[in-house]
């Protein structure tokens, strides 16, 4: 009997779409002789949809149409397994047993621990990243802090949240340009693929740059804007115990920093279909001295460590070639393509980081079967409250 892969993607994100392309790229590249693959597409709503003609990617291009193929489902917990339930109908009461989840999912409410937490609770082996490491991931300030701990290299930067910024503007603008200076970098903290990202090069451009970043989170980072820089990118594969980097690639930006466009849709500008992460202008391997590649390769596993990081990710540095010193910029806890492109250039094709990645997945659940999480104990046996304590209680 063949293992059932379920790939949950989609999600309540800014990046919902280019989880849609991730997961379809990848649910053609997971070995259909070894495992059965159930795609599993949650709409922005938050409801989950299962169907053969989630596989095209063609047929997003009309979600409504599309979902009107597809079956409604929801996930419960049946003797000791994981079942996909099938809502309404005929097929109401039969289910899909799951045995490991695999979430293509990008942004918040999703890649930041929240679907991982969904698994943890329903007890389901799932890939990539714990709730932990997904949610430090997610949050770049507080990524910054955890390799600041590990004295690793990052930029400093300035924190701060939409009512604190509301209360008094003139304090955090003086702040940020007393501490940062010009020209420096405004982010959302929690968001990925450059989505509300702004280079403000004066004071003047600083309070719209931050009107932009709180349209899409509470809480905004601040960092100094490196001029002199090259982005470098390395993904790495594994878990704490063993981790390998893969080659390191530069990509090419259309403007000071990399932008949405220039991830998603390079591909589609030149009249080609967006091909996701995979759509990037890039040179693979980097053109970089051995000496440095191996610096970067070797921080990259670092930092996967630092941050208890499980699966796949991919790791964007920042070379200030002013000085040559290297900073980790963030981190991508689910990379978009699973940054595929990296590690077929490392002599792993991506059929082969999809087994991988699964096998991960059950090897960190049989590690945890052998950890005790309860313990048998009688404490209930002599608690009463008496008939004052239950006053009111409605049962």
């Amino acid at each position: 009997m063949k293992t059932n892969v379920a790939v949950f993607f989609g999600c309540c994100s800014v990046e919902h779409e280019v989880s849609i392309i991730s997961a379809v790229q990848a649910m053609r590249a997971i070995d259909s002789q070894k495992y059965d693959i159930t795609p599993i597409y949650v709409t922005k709503s938050g409801e989950m949809y299962t169907g053969k003609d989630l596989f095209t990617i063609e047929e997003y291009s009309n979600l409504p149409e599309l979902l009107k193929k597809c079956k409604k489902v929801s996930l419960v917990r049946e003797k000791g397994n994981v079942v996909m339930k099938y809502e309404g109908g005929i097929f109401s009461k039969k289910g899909v047993q799951i045995d490991v989840a695999f979430p293509i999912v990008h942004g918040t409410n999703c890649e930041d621990g929240t679907i991982e937490g969904y698994f943890e609770f329903l007890g389901l082996p799932y890939v990539g990243c714990d709730i932990l490491s997904s949610a430090v991931g997610m949050d770049k300030a507080v990524f910054k802090d955890v390799l600041k701990s590990a004295g690793l290299p990052v930029l400093d930067c300035i924190c701060f949240r939409a009512r604190e910024y509301m209360a008094d503007k003139d304090a955090i603008k003086g702040e940020i340009s007393e501490k940062i200076g010009f020209p420096l970098i405004v982010k959302p903290v929690n968001l990925g693929s450059s989505v509300g990202i702004t280079k403000v090069n004066t004071e003047n451009e600083l309070e719209e740059a931050i009107s932009l970043a709180l349209s899409f989170a509470d809480k905004i980072l601040v960092e100094h804007a490196v001029t002199s820089i090259r982005e470098i990118n390395c993904s790495v594969l594994g878990d704490t115990d063993s981790c390998i980097a893969s080659v390191c690639e530069e990509p090419f930006m259309n403007d000071e920093i990399l932008s949405y466009e220039d991830k998603y849709l390079s591909n589609s500008k030149n009249g080609g279909k967006s091909k996701g992460m995979a759509s990037l202008g890039r040179k693979i391997p980097a053109d970089l001295t051995d000496e440095k590649s191996s610096q970067i390769r070797e921080l990259a596993c670092e930092i996967f460590k630092a941050i208890g990081a499980n699966g796949v990710v991919r790791i964007d540095f920042i070379i200030d070639t002013d000085t040559d010193t290297v900073y980790a910029n963030e981190i991508n806890t689910i990379p978009g393509s699973l940054a595929f492109y990296l590690w077929d250039a490392t002599g792993i094709k991506y059929p082969q980081l999809c087994d991988r990645l699964i096998e991960l997945a059950f090897r960190r659940q049989r590690n945890r079967d052998n950890i005790t999480y309860t313990i048998d104990t009688n404490i209930l046996s002599g608690v009463s409250f008496g008939t004052k304590g239950s006053k009111g209680a409605k049962l």
